[in-house]
């Protein structure tokens, strides 16, 4: 992994979703740095926001610990999607784009699940990792709060969780996991943050109520809870000034990247690691606590 970012980040702001293009300095996703060995061989996995930032990471370790990957995320995130799939030919696996909008609900996520079986041949793991929340000036306070950021929160971060996982159990045989990524903010909710942080909140409650269903099939399900992490969501929904000093209030005194945060999801994924571990949120936080 490259040495983290230690000092402010350049001010910066850009247009949701964002691109990692853009991004100053540019996020290390493990390019450089992630060696398998093997824990996830010939598995078949869909990563929802698997284009960019934590997705981008997990998809790439997943590869290269010997799983294909159907990476989902926006259609206007294809130059990002386009970059990850080629890190993962590059480690020898299969890698496919699904470009669609999971907030367009029920049907979007049963087409994501299928299409994403149909071209893996089958299904192993799921991690749900898409998500949005949205902080320039006040709107993710109360006073600031706006239909159409709250509805696409809501949509993303809690609905499709439930209705892409649905529609993946079909295909989910025993010994295989689903992944959710909740956040620090399930946790120490910030002000500027009301509807991520509760909807955060709800993916832990669905994580631990799903390993309890889901347990006497032999499906695990957990969720992994980073803390401030370097990704493209950063810039495109906060002020430059805040982004100047992302992560900073954090006990190691600095934001994440997502290549540490992508061994937390291999760990869960892999049954050599993990297959007694289910119902848990493990922190990836840089020190705050989640518990």
């Amino acid at each position: 992994m490259t040495e983290p970012q230690e000092g402010p980040f350049p001010a910066q702001e850009q247009q949701p979703p964002g691109t990692t293009a853009e991004m100053r300095p540019r996020p290390d996703h493990g390019e450089d740095s992630y060696v398998g060995s093997g824990l996830l061989t010939a598995r078949k996995a869909l990563v929802t926001g698997g284009d960019s930032g934590i997705g981008r990471a997990v998809a790439i370790a997943f590869a290269r610990e010997g799983a294909d990957v159907a990476i989902g995320h926006l259609p206007e995130e294809q130059d990002d999607a386009d970059d990850t799939l080629r890190l993962v030919a590059a480690a020898g696996r299969k890698g496919f784009s699904l470009p669609i909008d999971l907030t367009g609900g029920v049907d979007a996520c049963r087409e994501l699940v299928q299409t994403a079986v149909d071209q893996l041949g089958g299904l192993d793991l799921l991690v749900n990792n898409a998500g949005f929340h949205f902080t320039k000036g006040d709107a993710g306070t109360l006073p600031g709060l706006q239909p159409q950021n709250v509805d696409r929160v809501l949509a993303l971060n809690f609905a499709a969780v439930l209705w892409t996982s649905q529609a993946a159990l079909p295909h989910l045989d025993k010994g295989s996991a689903i992944i959710n990524t909740s956040s620090i903010q399930a946790y120490e909710p910030s002000t500027q943050l009301l509807d991520y942080a509760a909807t955060k909140a709800a993916i832990n409650s669905i994580t631990v109520n799903l390993a309890e269903q889901l347990g006497p099939k032999g499906i695990r399900v957990n969720a992994v809870a980073p803390g401030p992490i370097w990704t493209p969501l950063q810039p495109a929904t906060r002020d430059a000034a805040e982004v100047e000093h992302f992560g900073e209030d954090s006990p190691l005194g600095r934001a994440g990247q997502p290549a540490e945060v992508a061994p937390a999801f291999v760990f869960l994924a892999s049954e050599r690691t993990a297959s007694y571990v289910s119902g848990t949120i493990l922190g990836v936080t840089g020190g705050k606590a989640t518990f």
